[in-house]
This record gives structure tokens, C-alpha cells and sequence, in this order.
């Protein structure tokens, strides 16, 4: 039957908004943000500890900076989607590890650079205390605006009438999706499967389709679309047949099983488009680029932790008997074997085809390896096999070979990790699954992640999570 769909005066409300210009409304709202919180922080600093406006031009081109690699690095993020911004929990935890990341990236930057006397310490502490509660407090009022608006269809300005196969479009997310990306859906007409089906599907259905046809017309509907199994290719041309009066144009819905594939991207290959099921490793190209940035990122780490690496180094020594460095066998690109390092955090040496991941206060764990571990310190001997090429600053994070074997026998797509270069640091961990894997569930969505990391790089996603890392490792320590 046709079956009408409920419009609310609300709806029109922002008739004139689409989603893509409320996206990019965002941004430009956090840009101001940044730009006023940075530039009204150095004349209000400067004025009441000095008297005066101070260098304000070059506050004002710092913050513009500013904002721009914080726009860029949400915009990697998907941090402006409308789903995103409604999901107020990962907003703050994306914003508060971006802002921490960057500044301390553009404060190394600026040390580095020689450039740092150029600012206040007030001005930039204060900058960045006062533009993280702006963000937060703007972000909290875009939320609560944004779920209002997708509520009552604000975004939904394309007037839609769609044809489904029963069952369809209550069990897929197609028409939440539409009526959040700018389309209301003004009436839906479902057909059972069985008619579909039928080769006499015109004409059993002509009536319906006829009041269907007048009621666009009527209505002034913009779209039409059609959310049938991809395999009913007799339907799907009737259909169409019948449509042609109507000049407008029809779409395509992808059932919930094609759906699954075009998740992946669209690559063109000549004249076809294919959903790329798996990517290829790292092109050549792309090695070398990331291989470029491993040699820089680790050689300048080294130069800045050398003092921490030395007093760590004497601390092992003087608090427990045994090496300073820990060296475990694991597995890199293509599976190969080689040998990692770490500084020495237990009082047992194990590798060997059984291993005990290591747990909340193991007594293997020595006084001073429980600090190292919760810092991250243990980690920066691995910037030595990143010079190697044993390893990149970015991947996922290379099990211990005995962990390595079992779970590629019980996790089907385990073996895929191995397409790129193990990490330091991955984009697993960054989203909660570091430290202990006390069950296969914790396991199998690390695997997620990183394979989403391996189908999805750039050098763009690799910054952020180096960025975020650094946040993640003071913020929400879990390995012990």
C-alpha cells in the first residue's frame, strides 16, 4: 500500500539548510571560535599585565594557524558529520585530544623553529585553556541544535516518494539515512516480494502506480527512490518503465547485502566502477612517503627523549636485576620476524610459544616497569627499530609471536595486519582497545581497527594519530 509520511512544521523550519552546508557552517564556526578566543586572550593578557595591545597582528595570524590545523585535522576525523557532532561523548574526547595534540605539536614546532620567544607564556596558556572551554561550550549547543534539527527533519529539504520491497525499509537504515542527509520522504509504497517477482508486475500493480504518478505530480516530489534487492532486475526495469512520465530522477538504494560491500571505496577501473573489498599494501609511492616520515618523526624523538631514555635506563639498573632492554620476538610486514625493543618493565624475560599477557598488578611487573608501562615510557626503544624499518610510528601494534600464531588460527581476518608495518602506535589504540586483551571480543575489534587503518591511510590520519596518542597515553592509561 502507499503509506503517507508525517510532516511536521519543524521540518521547514530550515528549508533552506543542507546537511553538507550545515557541515561546513560548523567549521566555520570553530574558526571563529579560535580566532576570537586566540586573539581576544593576547590584547586581554597584554593589556592588563602590560598596558598595552602588544604584537595583536601577530596573535591574530598565530590563531588563524591555529584554527585552520584544527579544522583540517577534525575534517580527517569526519569530526563535522552530522552523527559525529550529535554524538556529544566522542565530540569532547575528539576535540580535547585534537587541541592538546596540536598544541603541543606546534609548541615543539615552535621551540624547534627557534620562534617561541615570539609569544607570552601567559598568552598561550591561556589561549589554550580558554579555546578548549569555547569549543566545548560551542559544541555542546551544536549537538543539542543538531539532534533538534535531525529530529524534526530541519534537514530534510528534497521532497522524496520511494518504492520498497516489504520489509526493506524497516530493516535497513536507508530511510533514517535520507531523511538525515536532506531528503523527506513524503510517502513510501511498499510491494510484497512475491508480486515483484511476478512478470505481469505492471499490470498488477498499474492502479497503485497511477496514484503513485499523480501524487508526484501534485506534490511537486523532487526524487524518487527505490530500495528493492538488487537482484530483481525484471522489477527494477518495470519499474522504471512505468516512472519515465515523471521527469525526475530515480535512485538507486543499495538493498542491505550490496549495502555491505559499498562501504568499501569506489575505485574506477577504466570504464567500471569496483567497491575495493581489500586495498593493496602501501603503494610505492606511499612507502616511501611514510618510510620519510618514520626516518624524520623517530630521529627527532630520539633527540627529544634521550634524557628520559638515559634516566629510565639508570633506574632499571639500580631498582632490579636483569638487562635494561627487553627484547621479544613479533611479527612485521608480510609476517617476517624481528626483534623488538623495550625497556625491561618485569623480572622475567619470556619468548616462547607461551606467553602471559601481562594484567592489572602482575607481580611480574617491577616497582619501576608499572610506571614505565602506564606512561608509555617502556615504548621508546621501538623508535629504534622504526630506524631499522623493523617498524613505522603508525600501524598496528605487533603482538608477541606466540599471540601472533593463536589468534590468526580463531580471528579469520587477523593475517591483514601484516599488509603494513607494524606501529608504535595505532589507530586501535587510540580508540580504547590498548593494554590487555583479556577476551576475543577486545581482540577481534582491535583487528577492526586496524584494518579499517590499512584500507583507509594517509598521511593526514597517521599525524592525527600521533597527535592523539599523546593524549590518550596521560588521559587514559590501560596497559599494565
Amino acid at each position: 500500500m502507499v503509506e503517507p509520511v508525517a510532516e511536521t512544521a519543524a521540518g521547514f523550519a530550515l528549508s533552506w539548510l543542507r546537511p553538507v552546508v550545515v557541515e561546513r557552517l560548523m567549521a566555520v564556526a570553530d574558526a571563529v571560535v579560535l580566532v576570537l578566543s586566540g586573539f581576544g586572550c593576547a590584547v586581554g593578557y597584554h593589556v592588563v599585565t602590560a598596558g598595552t595591545l602588544g604584537k595583536a597582528d601577530v596573535y591574530a595570524a598565530a590563531s588563524v594557524l591555529v584554527a585552520i590545523n584544527f579544522i583540517l585535522l577534525t575534517i580527517v576525523q569526519q569530526g563535522y558529520r552530522l552523527k559525529t557532532v550529535t554524538n556529544l561523548a566522542r565530540t569532547f574526547r575528539m576535540t580535547l585530544t585534537t587541541w592538546t595534540g596540536l598544541f603541543g605539536a606546534l609548541l615543539a614546532i615552535a621551540f624547534t623553529m627557534k620562534v617561541s620567544d615570539e609569544f607570552s607564556r601567559g598568552t598561550t596558556i591561556s589561549f589554550y585553556l580558554v579555546g578548549l572551554a569555547a569549543l566545548l561550550a560551542w559544541k555542546t549547543a551544536a549537538a543539542h541544535w543538531t539532534a533538534h534539527a535531525l529530529r524534526t527533519g530541519a534537514f530534510a529539504n528534497g521532497r522524496a516518494i520511494m518504492i520498497a520491497e516489504f520489509g526493506l525499509a524497516t530493516s535497513s537504515n536507508a530511510v533514517d539515512d535520507l531523511g538525515q542527509h536532506g531528503y523527506r520522504l513524503m510517502r513510501v509504497l511498499e510491494i510484497p516480494a512475491k508480486e515483484l517477482a511476478s512478470p505481469l508486475l505492471l499490470s498488477s500493480l498499474a492502479p497503485r502506480f497511477e496514484e503513485l504518478i499523480n501524487y508526484a505530480r501534485e506534490h511537486r516530489i523532487e526524487h524518487v527512490f527505490l530500495l528493492i534487492n538488487w537482484s530483481r532486475q525484471h522489477a527494477i526495469d518495470s519499474i522504471l518503465d512505468v516512472l519515465k512520465i515523471l521527469p525526475l530522477p530515480v535512485h538507486l538504494v543499495p538493498d542491505p547485502t550490496t549495502a555491505r560491500f559499498l562501504r568499501n571505496p569506489l575505485v574506477g577501473t577504466g570504464r567500471t566502477f569496483t567497491a575495493e573489498l581489500r586495498r593493496a599494501p602501501l603503494t610505492l609511492g606511499e612507502r616511501a612517503l611514510k618510510r620519510a616520515l618514520d626516518l624524520f618523526g623517530a630521529s627527532l624523538a630520539l633527540f627529544v627523549f634521550a634524557p628520559v631514555m638515559l634516566v629510565t635506563a639508570v633506574l632499571i639498573k639500580l631498582t632490579s636485576k636483569g638487562p635494561v632492554f627487553f627484547r621479544q620476538t613479533r611479527h612485521g610486514f608480510g609476517g617476517r620476524a624481528f626483534k623488538i625493543f623495550k625497556f625491561r618493565t618485569m623480572r622475567v624475560l619470556e619468548d616462547g610459544p607461551t606467553i602471559v599477557q601481562a594484567q592489572k598488578n602482575d607481580p611480574r611487573v617491577t616497582r619501576i616497569g608499572k610506571w614505565l608501562r602506564k606512561t608509555s615510557i617502556d615504548e621508546l626503544p621501538q623508535l629504534i627499530n622504526v630506524l631499522k624499518g623493523d617498524m613505522s610510528l603508525v600501524g598496528p601494534r605487533p603482538h608477541a609471536a606466540a599471540h601472533n600464531t593463536e589468534y590468526e588460527q580463531i580471528i579469520g581476518n587477523y593475517a591483514f595486519r601484516h599488509h603494513v608495518k607494524p606501529g608504535i602506535s595505532g589507530w586501535a589504540q587510540v580508540n580504547g582497545y590498548r593494554g590487555e586483551t583479556h577476551t576475543l571480543d577486545l581482540m577481534q575489534k582491535r583487528v577492526e581497527y586496524d584494518l579499517w587503518y590499512i584500507n583507509n591511510w594517509s598521511v593526514g590520519l597517521d599525524f592525527v594519530i600521533l597527535l592523539r596518542t599523546i593524549a590518550v597515553t596521560f588521559t587514559r592509561p590501560t596497559a599494565y
